[in-house]
């Protein structure tokens, strides 16, 4: 029987406790300790709770989770490798590019697996338009238009995320990386921010509450993202045209199910009857209800520390890359 990979999670919010339960579902993997600086984690049955995370290092670990404010990101990932642990940690990886070159000095210097959270490239509709535009059945990529909106809340301004001491920025930390990331994985090809917008247009915080952008892929494709904080409702949709046709993801599952359903819009150029078919094309249309992207995601990881596979999804190149379009926008 393997032995299973010992886990320990930083931080135990949302996220934290969305890994826990991946991790306690996993016959790889065994969840051993948490560290959370709020210090109030109890009654935790069969876990060991630190109070530091140096205490979460020496905890007899292998692996570390960091699912903690963005502002310690890149520290606890540079103590944790070089300590040895392997590290997954979630987007976004750090405050600012500075911090990302920093990890990536000591990554080289360690023997150790690191992966970045970018669960959405194993969502089922994500995955099924990377296997169409891989097919190359549909023609090459012509533009892309991505929109990324939360709905906010009543408490929305009091939510770390919004402030950039913790989390380096706004929306377009929080939400809009997932959609960059995207336009990466889909290309095939690096990103160069054109031109940017970052306003703060309503709720009282001192990072942006929409980003507007326009991007463009090294082989010339031209993408275009909507972040927003003030969509007063959760919505995901990418388009993406090709010489053949288009796909349309329109919506994305997650805990909350607020912004499901998740689909996938197939359409094929037709012009066959300019009378009947014109601007009429045939779509095909699937839904998907179940969302293993946190099972994946650590299948991903665990699989690479075991040496079975490589992490060719969140590597720290695509970290890398994506906090340069963020860099770009923030500092441009």
């Amino acid at each position: 029987m393997a032995i299973k990979i010992r886990i320990g999670i930083a931080g135990y919010g949302k996220m934290g406790k969305i890994r826990r339960e991946s991790i306690e579902s996993s016959n790889q993997a065994e969840l051993v300790s948490i560290f959370d600086i709020s210090g109030q984690i109890v009654n935790e049955q069969g876990i060991r709770i630190c109070k530091t995370f140096d205490e979460l290092i020496d905890s007899g670990v292998d692996a570390i989770f960091i699912a903690t404010y963005v502002k310690d990101a890149a520290n606890y990932t540079i103590r944790a490798l070089n300590a040895g642990k392997h590290v997954f940690c979630e987007k976004p990886p750090c405050i600012n590019l500075d911090q990302m070159k920093e990890v990536i000095r000591v990554e080289k210097d360690q023997n150790r697996i690191l992966k970045y959270g970018f669960n959405h490239r194993f969502h089922y509709s994500i995955m099924e338009a990377k296997r169409i535009i891989d097919s190359e059945e549909m023609g090459r990529i012509l533009w892309m238009r991505g929109v990324y909106g939360k709905a906010g809340s009543i408490d929305f301004d009091k939510n770390w995320r919004n402030y950039k001491e913790f989390s380096g920025g706004g929306i377009l930390m929080d939400q809009g990386i997932h959609m960059l990331d995207l336009f990466r994985y889909f290309s095939n090809c690096e990103q160069k921010i054109i031109k940017s917008h970052i306003v703060t247009t309503f709720w009282d915080i001192d990072s942006e509450d929409n980003a507007f952008l326009i991007l463009e892929s090294s082989d010339g494709v031209t993408s275009t993202l909507h972040s927003s904080a003030t969509q007063w409702r959760h919505k995901f949709l990418l388009e993406i045209a090709f010489e053949k046709g288009y796909l349309t993801l329109d919506g994305i599952l997650s805990s909350t199910r607020s912004y499901a359903p998740e689909t996938i819009i197939i359409g094929r150029r037709d012009f066959e009857d300019i009378n009947l078919a014109m601007g009429k094309p045939q779509e095909h249309k699937i839904f998907y209800e179940n969302d293993n992207s946190w099972k994946y995601e650590l299948e991903e990881f665990l699989n690479a520390i075991n040496k079975k596979s490589k992490v060719t999804n969140g590597t720290i190149e695509d970290a890398f890359e994506v906090m340069k379009l963020i860099d770009a926008v923030y500092n441009g």
